[in-house]
């Protein structure tokens, strides 16, 4: 159903031909202008769902070495489930680039543009379940309805391609959990919902259903709309306007639209094949390079999931886990990247990388049911975490906060997620107190009522 789309474009040629003075009333994607000038003008976001573990990733903690199988000299910080012993990281360290900031062996290549990111060591949430914390993440709130950060974004800022979705999110195999409510509008209009794709496939007629029509001519196909749009414009308004009923004409519309720029974009044949092979093969590699292609387009914010479920959710067999996990998706982030910056692009993208928490530098102690008896995993962790960014106007070479000597607890320049969440909105040229949509008799806001901009992180 991820289709919500745009005003309806004969409209706006009618208007247009009239001498309309401002699109943007008809269109509700239609570009707009942010509060001040912006940095960044678009976002990729790669959402690894399940919480990578940062101690193991972006975050060395040598301590934990000294302390492996011991308890941690240390407050036992609260977590989902029953953990032991200090578990030390089983990957090695390097220093990389001009900053010299450390990062794990199974993030080599992402590593490369190490000078080009931003780390942020001290991100913090609230509880440490996947549900919640999805939502946080997504949508500001961890409880209650509201829309997610792209469906803000397209809000805010329209879209630059009128014939793409402004907001689209890929996910190979199917949806992460709590599914659509990731990348849900909730009471903003239907037509700022995210699209989702399945990239695990990759022929375009089943990346995106009934692209191609193959039963009448464009023409026909155009008239048929017409009739359609005109039965149901009659409907809606015998119906006071109602929303979902708006929202529907609209997606007939971008669906139309769609057949001729949709088909090119998601396919990657038209690369070169250095291209093709910078990013490497499987589906990564794949959607990697589409959400670059999407960017590219004009689409707005692309979220990029690794998968189905929750794959970087890693209680046991965590050294096999995440070393399959990077393996998949290294070569592709750095290629990403490295594509970005040399197409210019990535001065004005921003990227975004990061789980819903991190983990544990406990070990997870096996309970009835779970973890099959191994004790060679770590469990969520909410208290401390790490995310990073790169290009959009973000500081390169620069590592922002830190948890304690174990990982477990952020504890210089704590970064709640609201906080990141405002610093994102300042990037994109808006001051996160002021984008607001008047919902319930209120004005509600991405940040709800929390949130401090991160300056320090700002080049």
């Amino acid at each position: 159903m991820g289709m919500g789309a745009m005003a309806l474009g004969s409209v706006l040629g009618e208007a247009l031909t009239a001498g309309a003075a401002d699109v943007s009333d008809l269109n509700p994607l239609a570009p707009k202008a942010p509060h001040f000038p912006a940095k960044a003008k678009r976002v990729i976001h790669l959402f690894m769902n399940g919480g990578p573990s940062h101690v193991d990733t972006f975050d060395p903690k040598p301590r934990l070495t000294e302390f492996h199988g011991r308890e941690l000299p240390m407050e036992h910080l609260g977590t989902e489930r029953k953990t032991g012993a200090g578990y030390k990281s089983p990957f090695a360290f390097k220093k990389y680039g001009k900053s010299g900031i450390e990062v794990s062996e199974i993030f080599a290549k992402t590593a490369a543009s190490i000078d080009d990111i931003c780390v942020v060591r001290s991100m913090h949430a609230d509880v440490p379940n996947h549900e919640p914390s999805l939502l946080l993440m997504n949508c500001g709130d961890a409880r209650l309805v509201r829309p997610s950060m792209g469906s803000w974004l397209t809000y805010g800022l329209g879209s630059v391609n009128q014939n793409m979705p402004g907001f689209i999110t890929m996910c190979p195999g199917g949806y992460p959990i709590q599914e659509s409510q990731n990348w849900q509008s909730a009471f903003l209009p239907g037509v700022y919902q995210g699209t989702y794709i399945d990239t695990r496939h990759e022929e375009v007629e089943k990346l995106i259903e009934n692209i191609r029509n193959k039963y009448v001519t464009s023409k026909e196909q155009r008239a048929q709309l017409d009739l359609l749009k005109q039965l149901n414009l009659e409907h809606e308004k015998r119906r006071q306007n109602d929303a979902q009923l708006e929202a529907r004409v609209q997606s007939f519309e971008l669906a139309y639209r769609m057949q001729m720029d949709a088909a090119d974009a998601f396919d990657i044949s038209h690369e070169p094949q250095s291209i093709r092979d910078l990013y490497g093969p499987g589906v990564q590699g794949r959607q990697m390079l589409i959400a670059r292609r999407l960017v590219e387009r004009g689409v707005r914010m692309v979220q990029v999931w690794h998968g189905e479920g929750q794959p970087w959710d890693s209680h046991d067999d965590l050294e096999a886990r995440h070393r399959q996990l990077a393996g998949e998706c290294d070569q592709a982030i750095g290629a990403l990247l490295q594509d970005l910056k040399q197409r210019g692009l990535l001065e004005d993208t921003l990227v975004i990388w990061g789980g819903e928490f991190g983990r544990t530098p406990t070990v997870e102690l096996p309970t009835p049911g779970s973890n099959a008896g191994k004790v060679n995993g770590r469990d969520h962790n909410h208290h401390g975490f790490t995310m990073w960014l790169a290009g959009g106007g973000v500081k390169g070479g620069y590592v922002h906060g830190a948890t304690d000597e174990f990982g477990f607890k952020a504890v210089e320049k704590p970064v709640h997620v609201h906080d990141l969440h405002a610093t994102l909105l300042k990037l994109l040229g808006f001051d996160h107190e002021k984008l607001t949509y008047r919902y319930a008799g209120r004005d509600f806001r991405f940040t709800d009522v929390h949130g401090n901009v991160v300056n320090e992180i700002i080049a």
